[in-house]
């Protein structure tokens, strides 16, 4: 049977300010849950039943506390059953698919700790300027009902406007509809909180935003900065100041060179805010490749912590001066080999991807990559993409070479406009492991085995592993993606609310080099995932395998837990090629929304096995081949 298609919402021509009514539900919530939701963040407590869940997702060093769970007095959001995205759905956005806005002077929202913290992640949004470009404001945060500070709050990098599904047509300049509509604030607090103490944050005087949409806190007991390794050199030394809000561009590019040619042995950033108003790359006297495009080599870069050593970038991208590739930004790192970097904060300054005048918001880590690169504890936020590993073999092509036994751990990536990391022009043999994301424009992890590399033959990208992450409300694409290759896996990762893609998918579009071998999704855990988008006529499954033009053999999914879709739990999607042989085991489908357990398209070819699947309350059947599909499933229970 066929779905009815999503009908387009004509909503042209509503001022924002009735849109923001949608939805509301007015009430003061008590809840007896205080607050605390590790259960669907990270390991040792599942959200769903079984015993998957349990292990899948990162080992995250903070706690992660929802608006609605604990007590608030103010207005819950809350998504519709379609979970709707793109026409100013707060609900939709929000962790959990639900948040609380707080309006007038008084209004709050509250819990209580479960584990110790100096620190806070505030995940909000507060209204955007009339004509863009952002506001500011405060909320006021009190402790045990004692007051702490207040928390700045900015809008500068959300709210984008526009009816289309094609992230270069959105815009800063305010419209009808609106997407990307949270941002994130964080402090270090003056002393650290006990266990059991209750967290508050509140409409005082002055915190005079119109309003105050609260999502969801993290909590984390941030260790004190780390001391200087005897073997590395400041960059201090090189004249670099922290916290004196001057480029200290310079002074970092010069500690890095001399790393490189051998003159020092390590590059040291203390704890302190540092401003970076440029990319720090390889200086080529040919100047080959547009924008100076030679990374750096044989570098290693080490921080106080990354709450504690945080690079900030002042300049959107595309209005720096100097070498700025307009999609690899003014900040950052460009990097071609053996390089080290670990315990830094990157946080840029872009505010669109496309849009007006072609604007983009940079790219924190990117380059060859090369072998021997380890990234570690790198928190980037506010880029256009997190780490884009792997450069065209057109740009300089005798500097060419494929990242190679890449090893990132420990990274937290947030509020992208589009990729959170991606393994590109060849990447192999290279892994993702406990890492968290959040709020991502595009795939929040990818693997893309692109044909722009040397010899499409054999430089495809494979064996590459995305392992024990946190992914979460991606606004735009997929929590994790495949396109191509052979040999990669994604194994107990937890994906949660993503808002108009699968958690999931493996695709053939964007023209990547056939997959072959084996893709193996194994041991992970989605959480109301899928949506639907592209003119809300394509409705995506929690995971979804997409053979656009070619095959997608040897796809094994197994040991995986998919709850609360907001259409199918598995999609096999119409295409010109076929899904040929998938095996799927231990398998739990619970409730998918709006749509069956398991879908085949009417157009879908292929086949699946299935065996120890269980699936329950779906909407449109447990096991549904449409009529005129070529898609077999053997097994269905």
């Amino acid at each position: 049977m066929k779905r009815t298609q999503l009908r387009r919402r004509l909503i042209t021509g509503i001022p924002v300010a009735g849109l923001l009514a949608v939805a509301l539900v007015p009430l003061t919530a008590a809840a007896d849950d205080p607050g605390g939701r590790t259960a669907d963040r990270g390991r040792g407590t599942a959200a769903a039943p079984g015993a998957q869940a349990a292990q899948s997702g990162a080992d995250l060093p903070y706690t992660e506390y929802e608006a609605e769970a604990g007590t608030y007095e103010g207005t819950l959001l809350e998504a519709d059953s379609k979970r709707t995205f793109g026409h100013t759905n707060f609900g939709s956005e929000s962790s959990g698919r639900q948040s609380v806005r707080l309006d007038g002077t008084g209004q709050f929202v509250e819990f209580t700790s479960t584990d110790a913290a100096n620190s806070i992640v505030v995940r909000n949004s507060i209204p955007d300027a009339p004509n863009g470009g952002g506001t500011e404001a405060t909320i006021s945060l009190y402790v045990n009902d004692t007051f702490v500070q207040k928390l700045d709050l900015s809008s500068k990098h959300s709210w984008l406007y526009g009816n289309t599904d094609d992230p270069e047509g959105l815009t800063n300049t305010p419209g009808a509809d609106a997407r990307r509509l949270f941002d994130e604030s964080h402090a270090l607090l003056p002393e650290s909180y006990p266990a059991g103490s209750t967290f508050r944050l509140q409409r005082d005087e002055g915190d005079d935003a119109e309003f105050h949409v609260i999502d969801l806190v993290d909590l984390e007991q941030v260790a004190p900065p780390a001391e200087k390794p005897a073997e590395c050199t400041s960059i201090e030394e090189y004249g670099a100041v922290p916290d004196d809000g001057e480029d200290d561009t310079a002074a970092l590019q010069k500690a890095v060179t001399d790393d490189q040619n051998g003159t020092i042995e390590c590059v040291w950033v203390p704890a302190g805010q540092w401003r970076q108003e440029q990319k720090i790359l390889t200086d080529d006297p040919q100047d080959r490749g547009e924008y100076n495009q030679v990374g750096i080599r044989d570098v290693t870069v080490r921080g106080a912590g990354m709450w504690h050593s945080q690079f900030h970038t002042e300049t959107p991208p595309h209005e720096a001066d100097g070498i700025n590739h307009p999609h690899e930004g003014n900040f950052g790192f460009d990097i071609d080999a053996n390089t080290r970097i670990s315990d830094i904060a990157i946080f840029g300054s872009g505010t669109i991807r496309g849009g007006d005048g072609g604007a983009e918001g940079g790219v924190g880590l990117n380059g060859r990559f090369g072998k021997g690169t380890k990234i570690s504890n790198v928190w980037i936020e506010h880029a256009n993409v997190g780490v884009w590993a792997g450069r065209d073999h057109s740009n300089i092509p005798e500097l060419w070479g494929p990242g190679d036994g890449l090893e990132f751990s420990g990274m937290r990536i947030r509020n992208t406009y589009a990729d959170g990391i991606n393994f590109t022009n060849g990447t192999r043999n290279s892994s993702v492991t406990n890492s968290s994301f959040r709020t991502t424009g595009d795939d929040a992890l990818a693997v893309w085995a692109s044909r722009y590399v040397k010899d499409p033959a054999t430089d495809i990208g494979h064996d590459n592993t995305f392992r024990d992450n946190t992914i979460q409300l991606p606004w735009r694409a997929n929590g994790i993606a495949i396109y191509g290759g052979y040999g990669n896996k994604a194994e107990n990762n937890l994906i949660a609310d993503t808002a108009n893609y699968p958690g999931i998918m493996l695709a053939t579009d964007h023209d990547p080099l056939p997959f072959s071998g084996e893709t193996v999704l194994a041991g992970n855990t989605l959480q109301r995932c899928g949506g639907a988008f592209w003119g809300e006529a394509q409705e995506f499954g929690a995971i979804t395998l997409f053979a656009a033009s070619g095959d997608i053999p040897g796809v094994t999914i197994r040991d995986t837990e998919i709850h609360d879709s907001t259409y199918d739990g598995i999609q096999f999607k119409s295409g010109g090629g076929a899904v040929p042989d998938a095996a799927i085991s231990n398998v739990v489908i619970d409730k998918s929304n709006n749509g069956a357990g398991i879908l085949a398209h009417g157009g879908a070819r292929g086949s699946a096995t299935l065996t120890d699947v269980t699936i329950t309350d779906s909407a449109e059947g447990d096991v549904v081949v449409e009529p005129g599909s070529q898609f077999v499933i053997n097994g269905a229970p």
